[in-house]
């Protein structure tokens, strides 16, 4: 059998620094080839190189042969390659979505263009685990989560019908039933011919789909082989939790939160949360269950709420309104960084900006501890002088970290912190994270990510269509889930484990929650995925309810 792809001696020089050097992979019909490695590794710039791409200032050589084309000796045909050969999903899928655009027309453009006119949106939001219905697709990208804008941008790729799909860290943001379902939908298009190199930090989701592995350092293949070249997995104990009534720092009561005004569309109802200082509570639920709405209420840039937000007993108003102490003292992490930051500044001048605007520090001092933290984090000083773009998606998850870090905080609301970062880079997150607990910081952590967030978290709250169906300490919540999501959540979490077949679908609800022809009047359909994998014959699954507008400011 012939490979799709083959890399060989592939280098990439920024410079006098050495980006990738000397990396070699193939990609074969119906396989998957994994490049793993520490954020910063030359995975991104590898997988670029198959569309005849980099960045900017970053000089290619070696060889890279895409469906017998030599795209290294004639960059004229990596034009031809693009989409009807090679497809790319990016990590960051907000800068892949056209906000102007609603979804269903930019995947009906990508799709007739690769196809010679024809129209594959239904099925390509089906295979990417999302309803390809009218009102799915009249949706803008801000009108949905983060996990759900990951899977709109897995269909753009799918509708072009490539022979190979790159994809860069699939699973961010995406819960544990829907990254199951991914894996099965993912098998199913190898089993169709489909070659596919697959760029992740989630080792589980490597074992489970992977027949070949590269392990890439700075930039060099150190490893190469079967799954079995991968470390093993680290194992994170479930804390035992909280049981009193601590006493508040940040406290929602009944919170209530709507897309549209006079409680049109909701997306939060009666939210109850106590967060006491130094303590952490978790927040885990599928995509688009209202985590990232939640968040956004606690750090004031969702207005459309009601109920009551304190912090030590006093109301928190929306963010236009708070005081500077009060936007010190609540900061806020970005579930999709990028777009928080100006690519027009490096990356310390961007972090150490807090300090001199939150805290009066002066700019030298601001600066060296902006570099200190960042440091703390794994990300060099070297590496903040440059620009966002200049940066790989996992330093840069670290540095808006480090940002919100110099406002010294009393909270921390963290939106998927992690999802870019390999065990490493969590562990330092984590590690400095619960050095400022002990000194008094609280978290909000919110997380797909149940085996970590128990890990850290003192409570858990799961939320499903806006409401908290169950609570309590991290250690009973995972070892004896009360409500039936939370028992599936737990359940698919553990892919790639042993007893657990990774090829098998999320059976479902034995019994559904609520009646399935149920939907509140008004109601903005939701970019929920399946609650199973989809069969050709199946009809097309219902959206039940909304997720939030764009987790990350505009600039």
């Amino acid at each position: 059998m012939k490979p799709l792809v083959e890399v060989r001696g592939l280098s990439a020089v920024a410079g006098t620094a050495v980006l990738v050097d000397g990396v070699d992979f193939k990609v074969w019909p119906g396989q998957v080839t994994a490049l793993v490695g520490a954020s910063g590794s030359g995975k991104t710039t590898s997988a670029l190189a198959l569309l005849g791409e980099h960045g900017r200032g970053v000089r290619l050589s070696g060889e890279v042969r895409v469906d017998g084309i030599d795209l290294m000796s004639n960059g004229a045909d990596a034009a031809a390659v693009r989409g009807r050969v090679v497809a790319y999903m990016p990590q960051h899928p907000g800068s892949a979505l056209n906000p102007a655009r609603r979804i269903g027309t930019a995947i009906g453009e990508l799709s007739r263009l690769h196809n010679h006119g024809a129209d594959g949106v239904v099925e390509a939001l089906r295979a990417a685990q999302l309803p390809g219905d009218r009102s799915t697709q009249r949706r803008f990208p801000h009108q949905f989560s983060g996990g759900q804008r990951q899977r709109i941008a897995l269909a753009q790729a799918l509708a072009c019908r490539p022979k190979v799909l790159v994809l860069d860290e699939p699973s961010t943001g995406l819960d544990s039933i829907t990254r199951l379902q991914l894996v099965s939908e993912l098998k199913e298009l190898t089993g169709q011919g489909l070659g596919i190199l697959l760029l992740s930090h989630d080792l589980e989701l490597v074992r489970a789909l992977a027949q070949y592995v590269v392990v890439l350092d700075a930039g060099r293949v150190i490893d190469a082989g079967g799954t079995d070249v991968l470390p093993a997995a680290t194992k994170l104990r479930p804390r035992p939790g909280t049981t009193g009534t601590p006493t508040p720092l940040l406290q929602a009561m009944n919170l209530t939160a709507s897309l549209r005004a006079r409680g049109r569309d909701p997306i939060l109802q009666e939210v109850e949360l106590t967060v006491p200082p130094g303590g952490c509570v978790g927040v885990v639920g599928r995509s688009g269950s209202g985590k990232t709405t939640l968040a956004r209420c606690l750090a004031g840039l969702h207005e459309r709420h009601t109920g009551r937000i304190t912090l030590s007993d006093q109301p928190l108003p929306v963010l236009r309104k708070r005081s500077a102490e009060q936007a010190r003292r609540v900061q806020y992490v970005w579930q999709e960084v990028r777009g928080s930051f100006d690519e027009r500044r490096r990356v310390d001048d961007q972090v150490a900006r807090t300090a001199e605007r939150l805290r009066g520090v002066s700019r030298v001092d601001a600066k060296a501890e902006a570099v200190a933290t960042l440091a703390r984090l794994g990300v060099s000083a070297m590496v903040a002088a440059r620009p966002p773009s200049q940066l790989s998606g996992g330093e840069l998850q670290r540095a808006a970290i480090a940002r919100a870090l110099l406002a010294r905080p009393d909270v921390l609301i963290c939106d998927e912190i992690t999802t870019a970062l390999d065990e490493h880079g969590t562990a330092l997150v984590v590690e400095l994270l619960t050095e400022l607990q002990d000194s008094g910081m609280a978290l909000v952590w919110i997380s797909h990510d149940l085996g970590l967030v128990a890990a850290v978290a003192d409570r858990v709250l799961v939320l499903e269509v806006g409401r908290v169906v169950e609570e309590g300490p991290p250690a009973t919540v995972m070892a004896k889930p009360a409500h039936e999501i939370t028992e599936r959540l737990v359940r698919a979490a553990r892919l790639g484990r042993s007893g657990v077949a990774a090829s098998d679908p999320d059976p479902g609800p034995r019994t559904p929650a609520v009646p399935e022809d149920v939907v509140p009047e008004g109601a903005v359909p939701e970019g929920a995925v399946p609650e199973t994998v989809v069969p050709e014959a199946e009809p097309p699954p219902v959206l039940t309810s909304c997720a939030d507008t764009r987790s990350e400011p505009q600039r």
